[in-house]
């Protein structure tokens, strides 16, 4: 059994899934009537370069459920905090809709093993790119308002923010912002970003940031945009840094 399914493996594959969209329709307790919507919302554009669901990939499908996600969560802050300003209430939405929020829910649904990438893509680590979640996430949120309406949407909304809103109060912090304030609480310099690599294709690249801050050892990330490559790279210095406080405690 194990030879034959080393050699299914080595058989040539435009695109690689890990599981099938059918299961994460159980996951997420809809009855897709329009299947081809969730696979779509699945589809990494580098995906569809090479033939597999429309030539977009889930671009289009992100950009709606970009937009039904800040209309629930606006509704959601506007229901919650009753007695706050609109500033107020411009931030805790800010801070649940921003990318690093999507990342949360994407990991919380294990997105990563349902995406439909490139076999290339999936060689290069397309499946635990944090930034490739929160996209697909952002998808799927477009592909329930469609299939069933913003009900069906606000009800998955709902349940994955609400957990969100009850841990952060829609106060979730960047990355780059929580390094920025460490650096100046210790009255150190802002860190400097620096562009380590870029590699892949044209539709699909991936950029390495180093981040440091004067006086600490560098950390690195990787991400399919520089914006998420420099999250990625002060997650990373922010947590060294924060472990090396505690050690000094």
């Amino acid at each position: 059994m194990a030879a034959r399914e080393k050699s299914g493996d080595a058989r040539p594959a435009r695109t690689l899934r890990s599981r099938t969209p059918e299961a994460l329709a159980r996951k997420l307790g809809h009855d897709f009537a329009r299947a081809d919507l969730l696979r779509e919302a699945l589809t990494h554009r580098g995906a569809a370069a090479v033939g597999e669901g429309p030539r977009f990939g889930n671009e289009r499908l992100e950009f709606l459920g970009d937009r039904v996600l800040g209309l629930v969560i606006a509704e959601l802050v506007h229901e919650t905090y009753t007695d706050e300003p609109e500033g107020v209430l411009a931030r805790r939405l800010t801070g649940l809709v921003r990318r690093e929020a999507l990342e949360e829910v994407a990991a919380s649904l294990d997105l990563g093993r349902y995406l439909i990438v490139a076999e290339s893509d999936a060689r290069s680590g397309a499946r635990v790119n944090r930034s490739l979640q929160a996209d697909a996430c952002e998808a799927i949120i477009g592909a329930l308002y469609l299939d069933g309406g913003l009900d069906v949407a606000r009800a998955f909304i709902l349940e994955r923010w609400r957990p969100l809103l009850d841990a952060h109060g829609g106060g979730l912090r960047d990355a780059k912002t929580r390094l920025q304030e460490w650096a100046q609480a210790r009255g150190l310099p802002l860190p400097i970003y620096r562009e380590i690599s870029r590699s892949g294709p044209a539709h699909a690249p991936e950029f390495e940031i180093e981040a440091s801050v004067e006086g600490h050892l560098p950390a690195s990330g990787r991400a399919a945009s520089k914006r998420g490559a420099e999250q990625a790279a002060a997650e990373s210095l922010i947590a060294a840094l924060t472990e090396k406080d505690a050690g000094n405690e």
